[in-house]
């Protein structure tokens, strides 16, 4: 694997600055706490460490927050890098790493968390959804240390773990993850802190997560849809349709709706608008407005080597005469598709809204199993517009723009989180489900 190398010019700024505010945006820092760094050349072509300046403001970088290290002389007092800019400096070393990023993910941290008696050896994160459980190689190292801010028992530690996971978290302190590029390690940051959170809701909601391991467990395939696509570095940048100015901002703008409503973890889902004999594609639907995404042209037939997720936007397009496809991987909904109401045997084959505007709007939203064909998805899609795959994200399609099929998975989001309330409350669901959904 190669290292990519970033020369220290305004892009690299412009990039931590929006790496800062996105992790910001998303709750995963305080106003001041985590670190960003990457490998880069200076003018002269040598090798340097950029990193994040001790206490910066993440969300508010200035130029003069990022430091420029040497990578074999690291001092951290005289250029005011982070604390923690050894560990960085370890982890960068590391064959094929070029970049890591350390954030107080809140949602895993607490989910991490355990009141053992101490020295201990705690168990490892094991996840429950798609993104998680694929980008993270099924299970993520958690550990305690005794100091677990900048010590050396930390600089040993989070680099080892890090040569054979993408992923590692310190008790009480949060997550610190290794890319190719600064956005890869923020999107492994962000499918962490997102199966988190599920894990939080699966406790307030009662589910057997050790029943949901040990099927996933039995075979991994069966139990989700299909594999994520693999994340692509280089690329971001790319936009095959520059010239129409109308339909560009409408992607950057459905796609910064997707991350800012948290919709799907960054750069993952996927947008699609229907050509003649082309789409407009967007493979990572999750784009924070200054963080964007490829946008791509590409033939409406099949080919061999499509991503399942695109092979099913082809599909859509070619059995239907909708315009437009959203695919985005909700934690509220996924959850979910795990819950079993109390008194039931199994988890329900559909959402039905208790709140007004989605009673209205869907009333009621199938929820099918991984294994769906294609064809019954999209007859189901011709029905209601929107569909939830157990282990494979929300699919929306629309008649007309990005912004109707947009407004599909949101509101999924929206009537997944009623339910989640209401049910916390200990209100009776059944009660609250309008009485025509019995017969939809």
């Amino acid at each position: 694997m190669v290292k990519t190398k970033w020369k220290a010019n305004e892009e690299l700024v412009r990039q931590f600055q929006a790496v800062g505010r996105a992790l910001l945006r998303l709750d995963m820092e305080d106003s001041h706490s985590g670190n960003i760094s990457t490998l880069c050349t200076d003018e002269q072509g040598r090798e340097q460490i950029a990193i994040t300046s001790t206490g910066s403001q993440k969300g508010d970088l200035e130029p003069d927050n990022i430091c420029f290290l040497s990578t074999d002389k690291i001092d951290t007092g005289y250029y005011k890098a982070s604390s923690e800019t050894d560990i960085h400096a370890r982890i960068l070393a590391i064959d094929g790493v070029s970049a890591s990023v350390h954030a107080h993910t809140k949602h895993l941290t607490i989910v991490t968390w355990d009141d053992a008696d101490k020295p201990n050896d705690p168990a490892p994160f094991e996840p429950i959804d798609p993104l998680a459980y694929y980008h993270l190689g099924g299970s993520v190292p958690v550990d305690w240390v005794a100091v677990p801010s900048g010590s050396p028992e930390m600089t040993k530690k989070i680099p080892d773990r890090l040569v054979d996971h993408p992923a590692t978290i310190l008790q009480s302190h949060g997550t610190f993850t290794r890319g190719r590029t600064v956005l890869e390690a923020l999107f492994l940051l962000c499918i962490a802190d997102a199966s988190g959170y599920m894990m939080r809701l699966a406790g307030r909601l009662g589910i057997d997560c050790d029943g949901v391991r040990q099927k996933i467990a039995a075979d991994p395939d069966a139990f989700f849809a299909h594999r994520p696509r693999a994340y692509t570095i280089n690329d971001d940048e790319q936009c095959d349709f520059p010239e129409e100015d109308e339909i560009v901002k409408e992607f950057q703008k459905a796609g910064g709706r997707i991350f800012e409503s948290r919709l799907s973890p960054f750069h993952t889902g996927s947008l699609s608008v229907r050509g003649v004999d082309t789409m407009l594609f967007a493979p990572k639907g999750s784009m924070p407005r200054d963080l964007r995404g490829p946008l791509l042209r590409l033939p409406l037939a099949a080919a061999r080597d499509d991503a399942a997720d695109l092979a099913i936007h082809k599909a859509i397009y070619a059995e239907s005469n909708f315009q437009t496809v959203a695919h985005c991987y909700i934690p509220e909904a996924e959850l979910l598709t795990h819950f079993v109401y109390p008194g039931d045997d199994a988890p329900d084959d559909r959402l039905v809204a208790i709140d007004a505007e989605g009673s209205f709007l869907y009333l009621v939203t199938p929820i099918v199993p991984p294994d769906v064909s294609v064809d019954e998805l999209i007859r189901l899609l011709h029905d209601y517009k929107v569909v939830i795959v157990r282990g494979g994200g929300v699919w929306g399609v629309g008649m007309q723009s990005l912004s109707e099929v947009l407004h599909h998975p949101s509101s999924v989001r929206e009537m997944c989180l009623y339910r989640i309330g209401a049910f916390e409350r200990g209100l009776d669901l059944r009660k609250l489900e309008p009485p025509k959904a019995k017969n939809w």
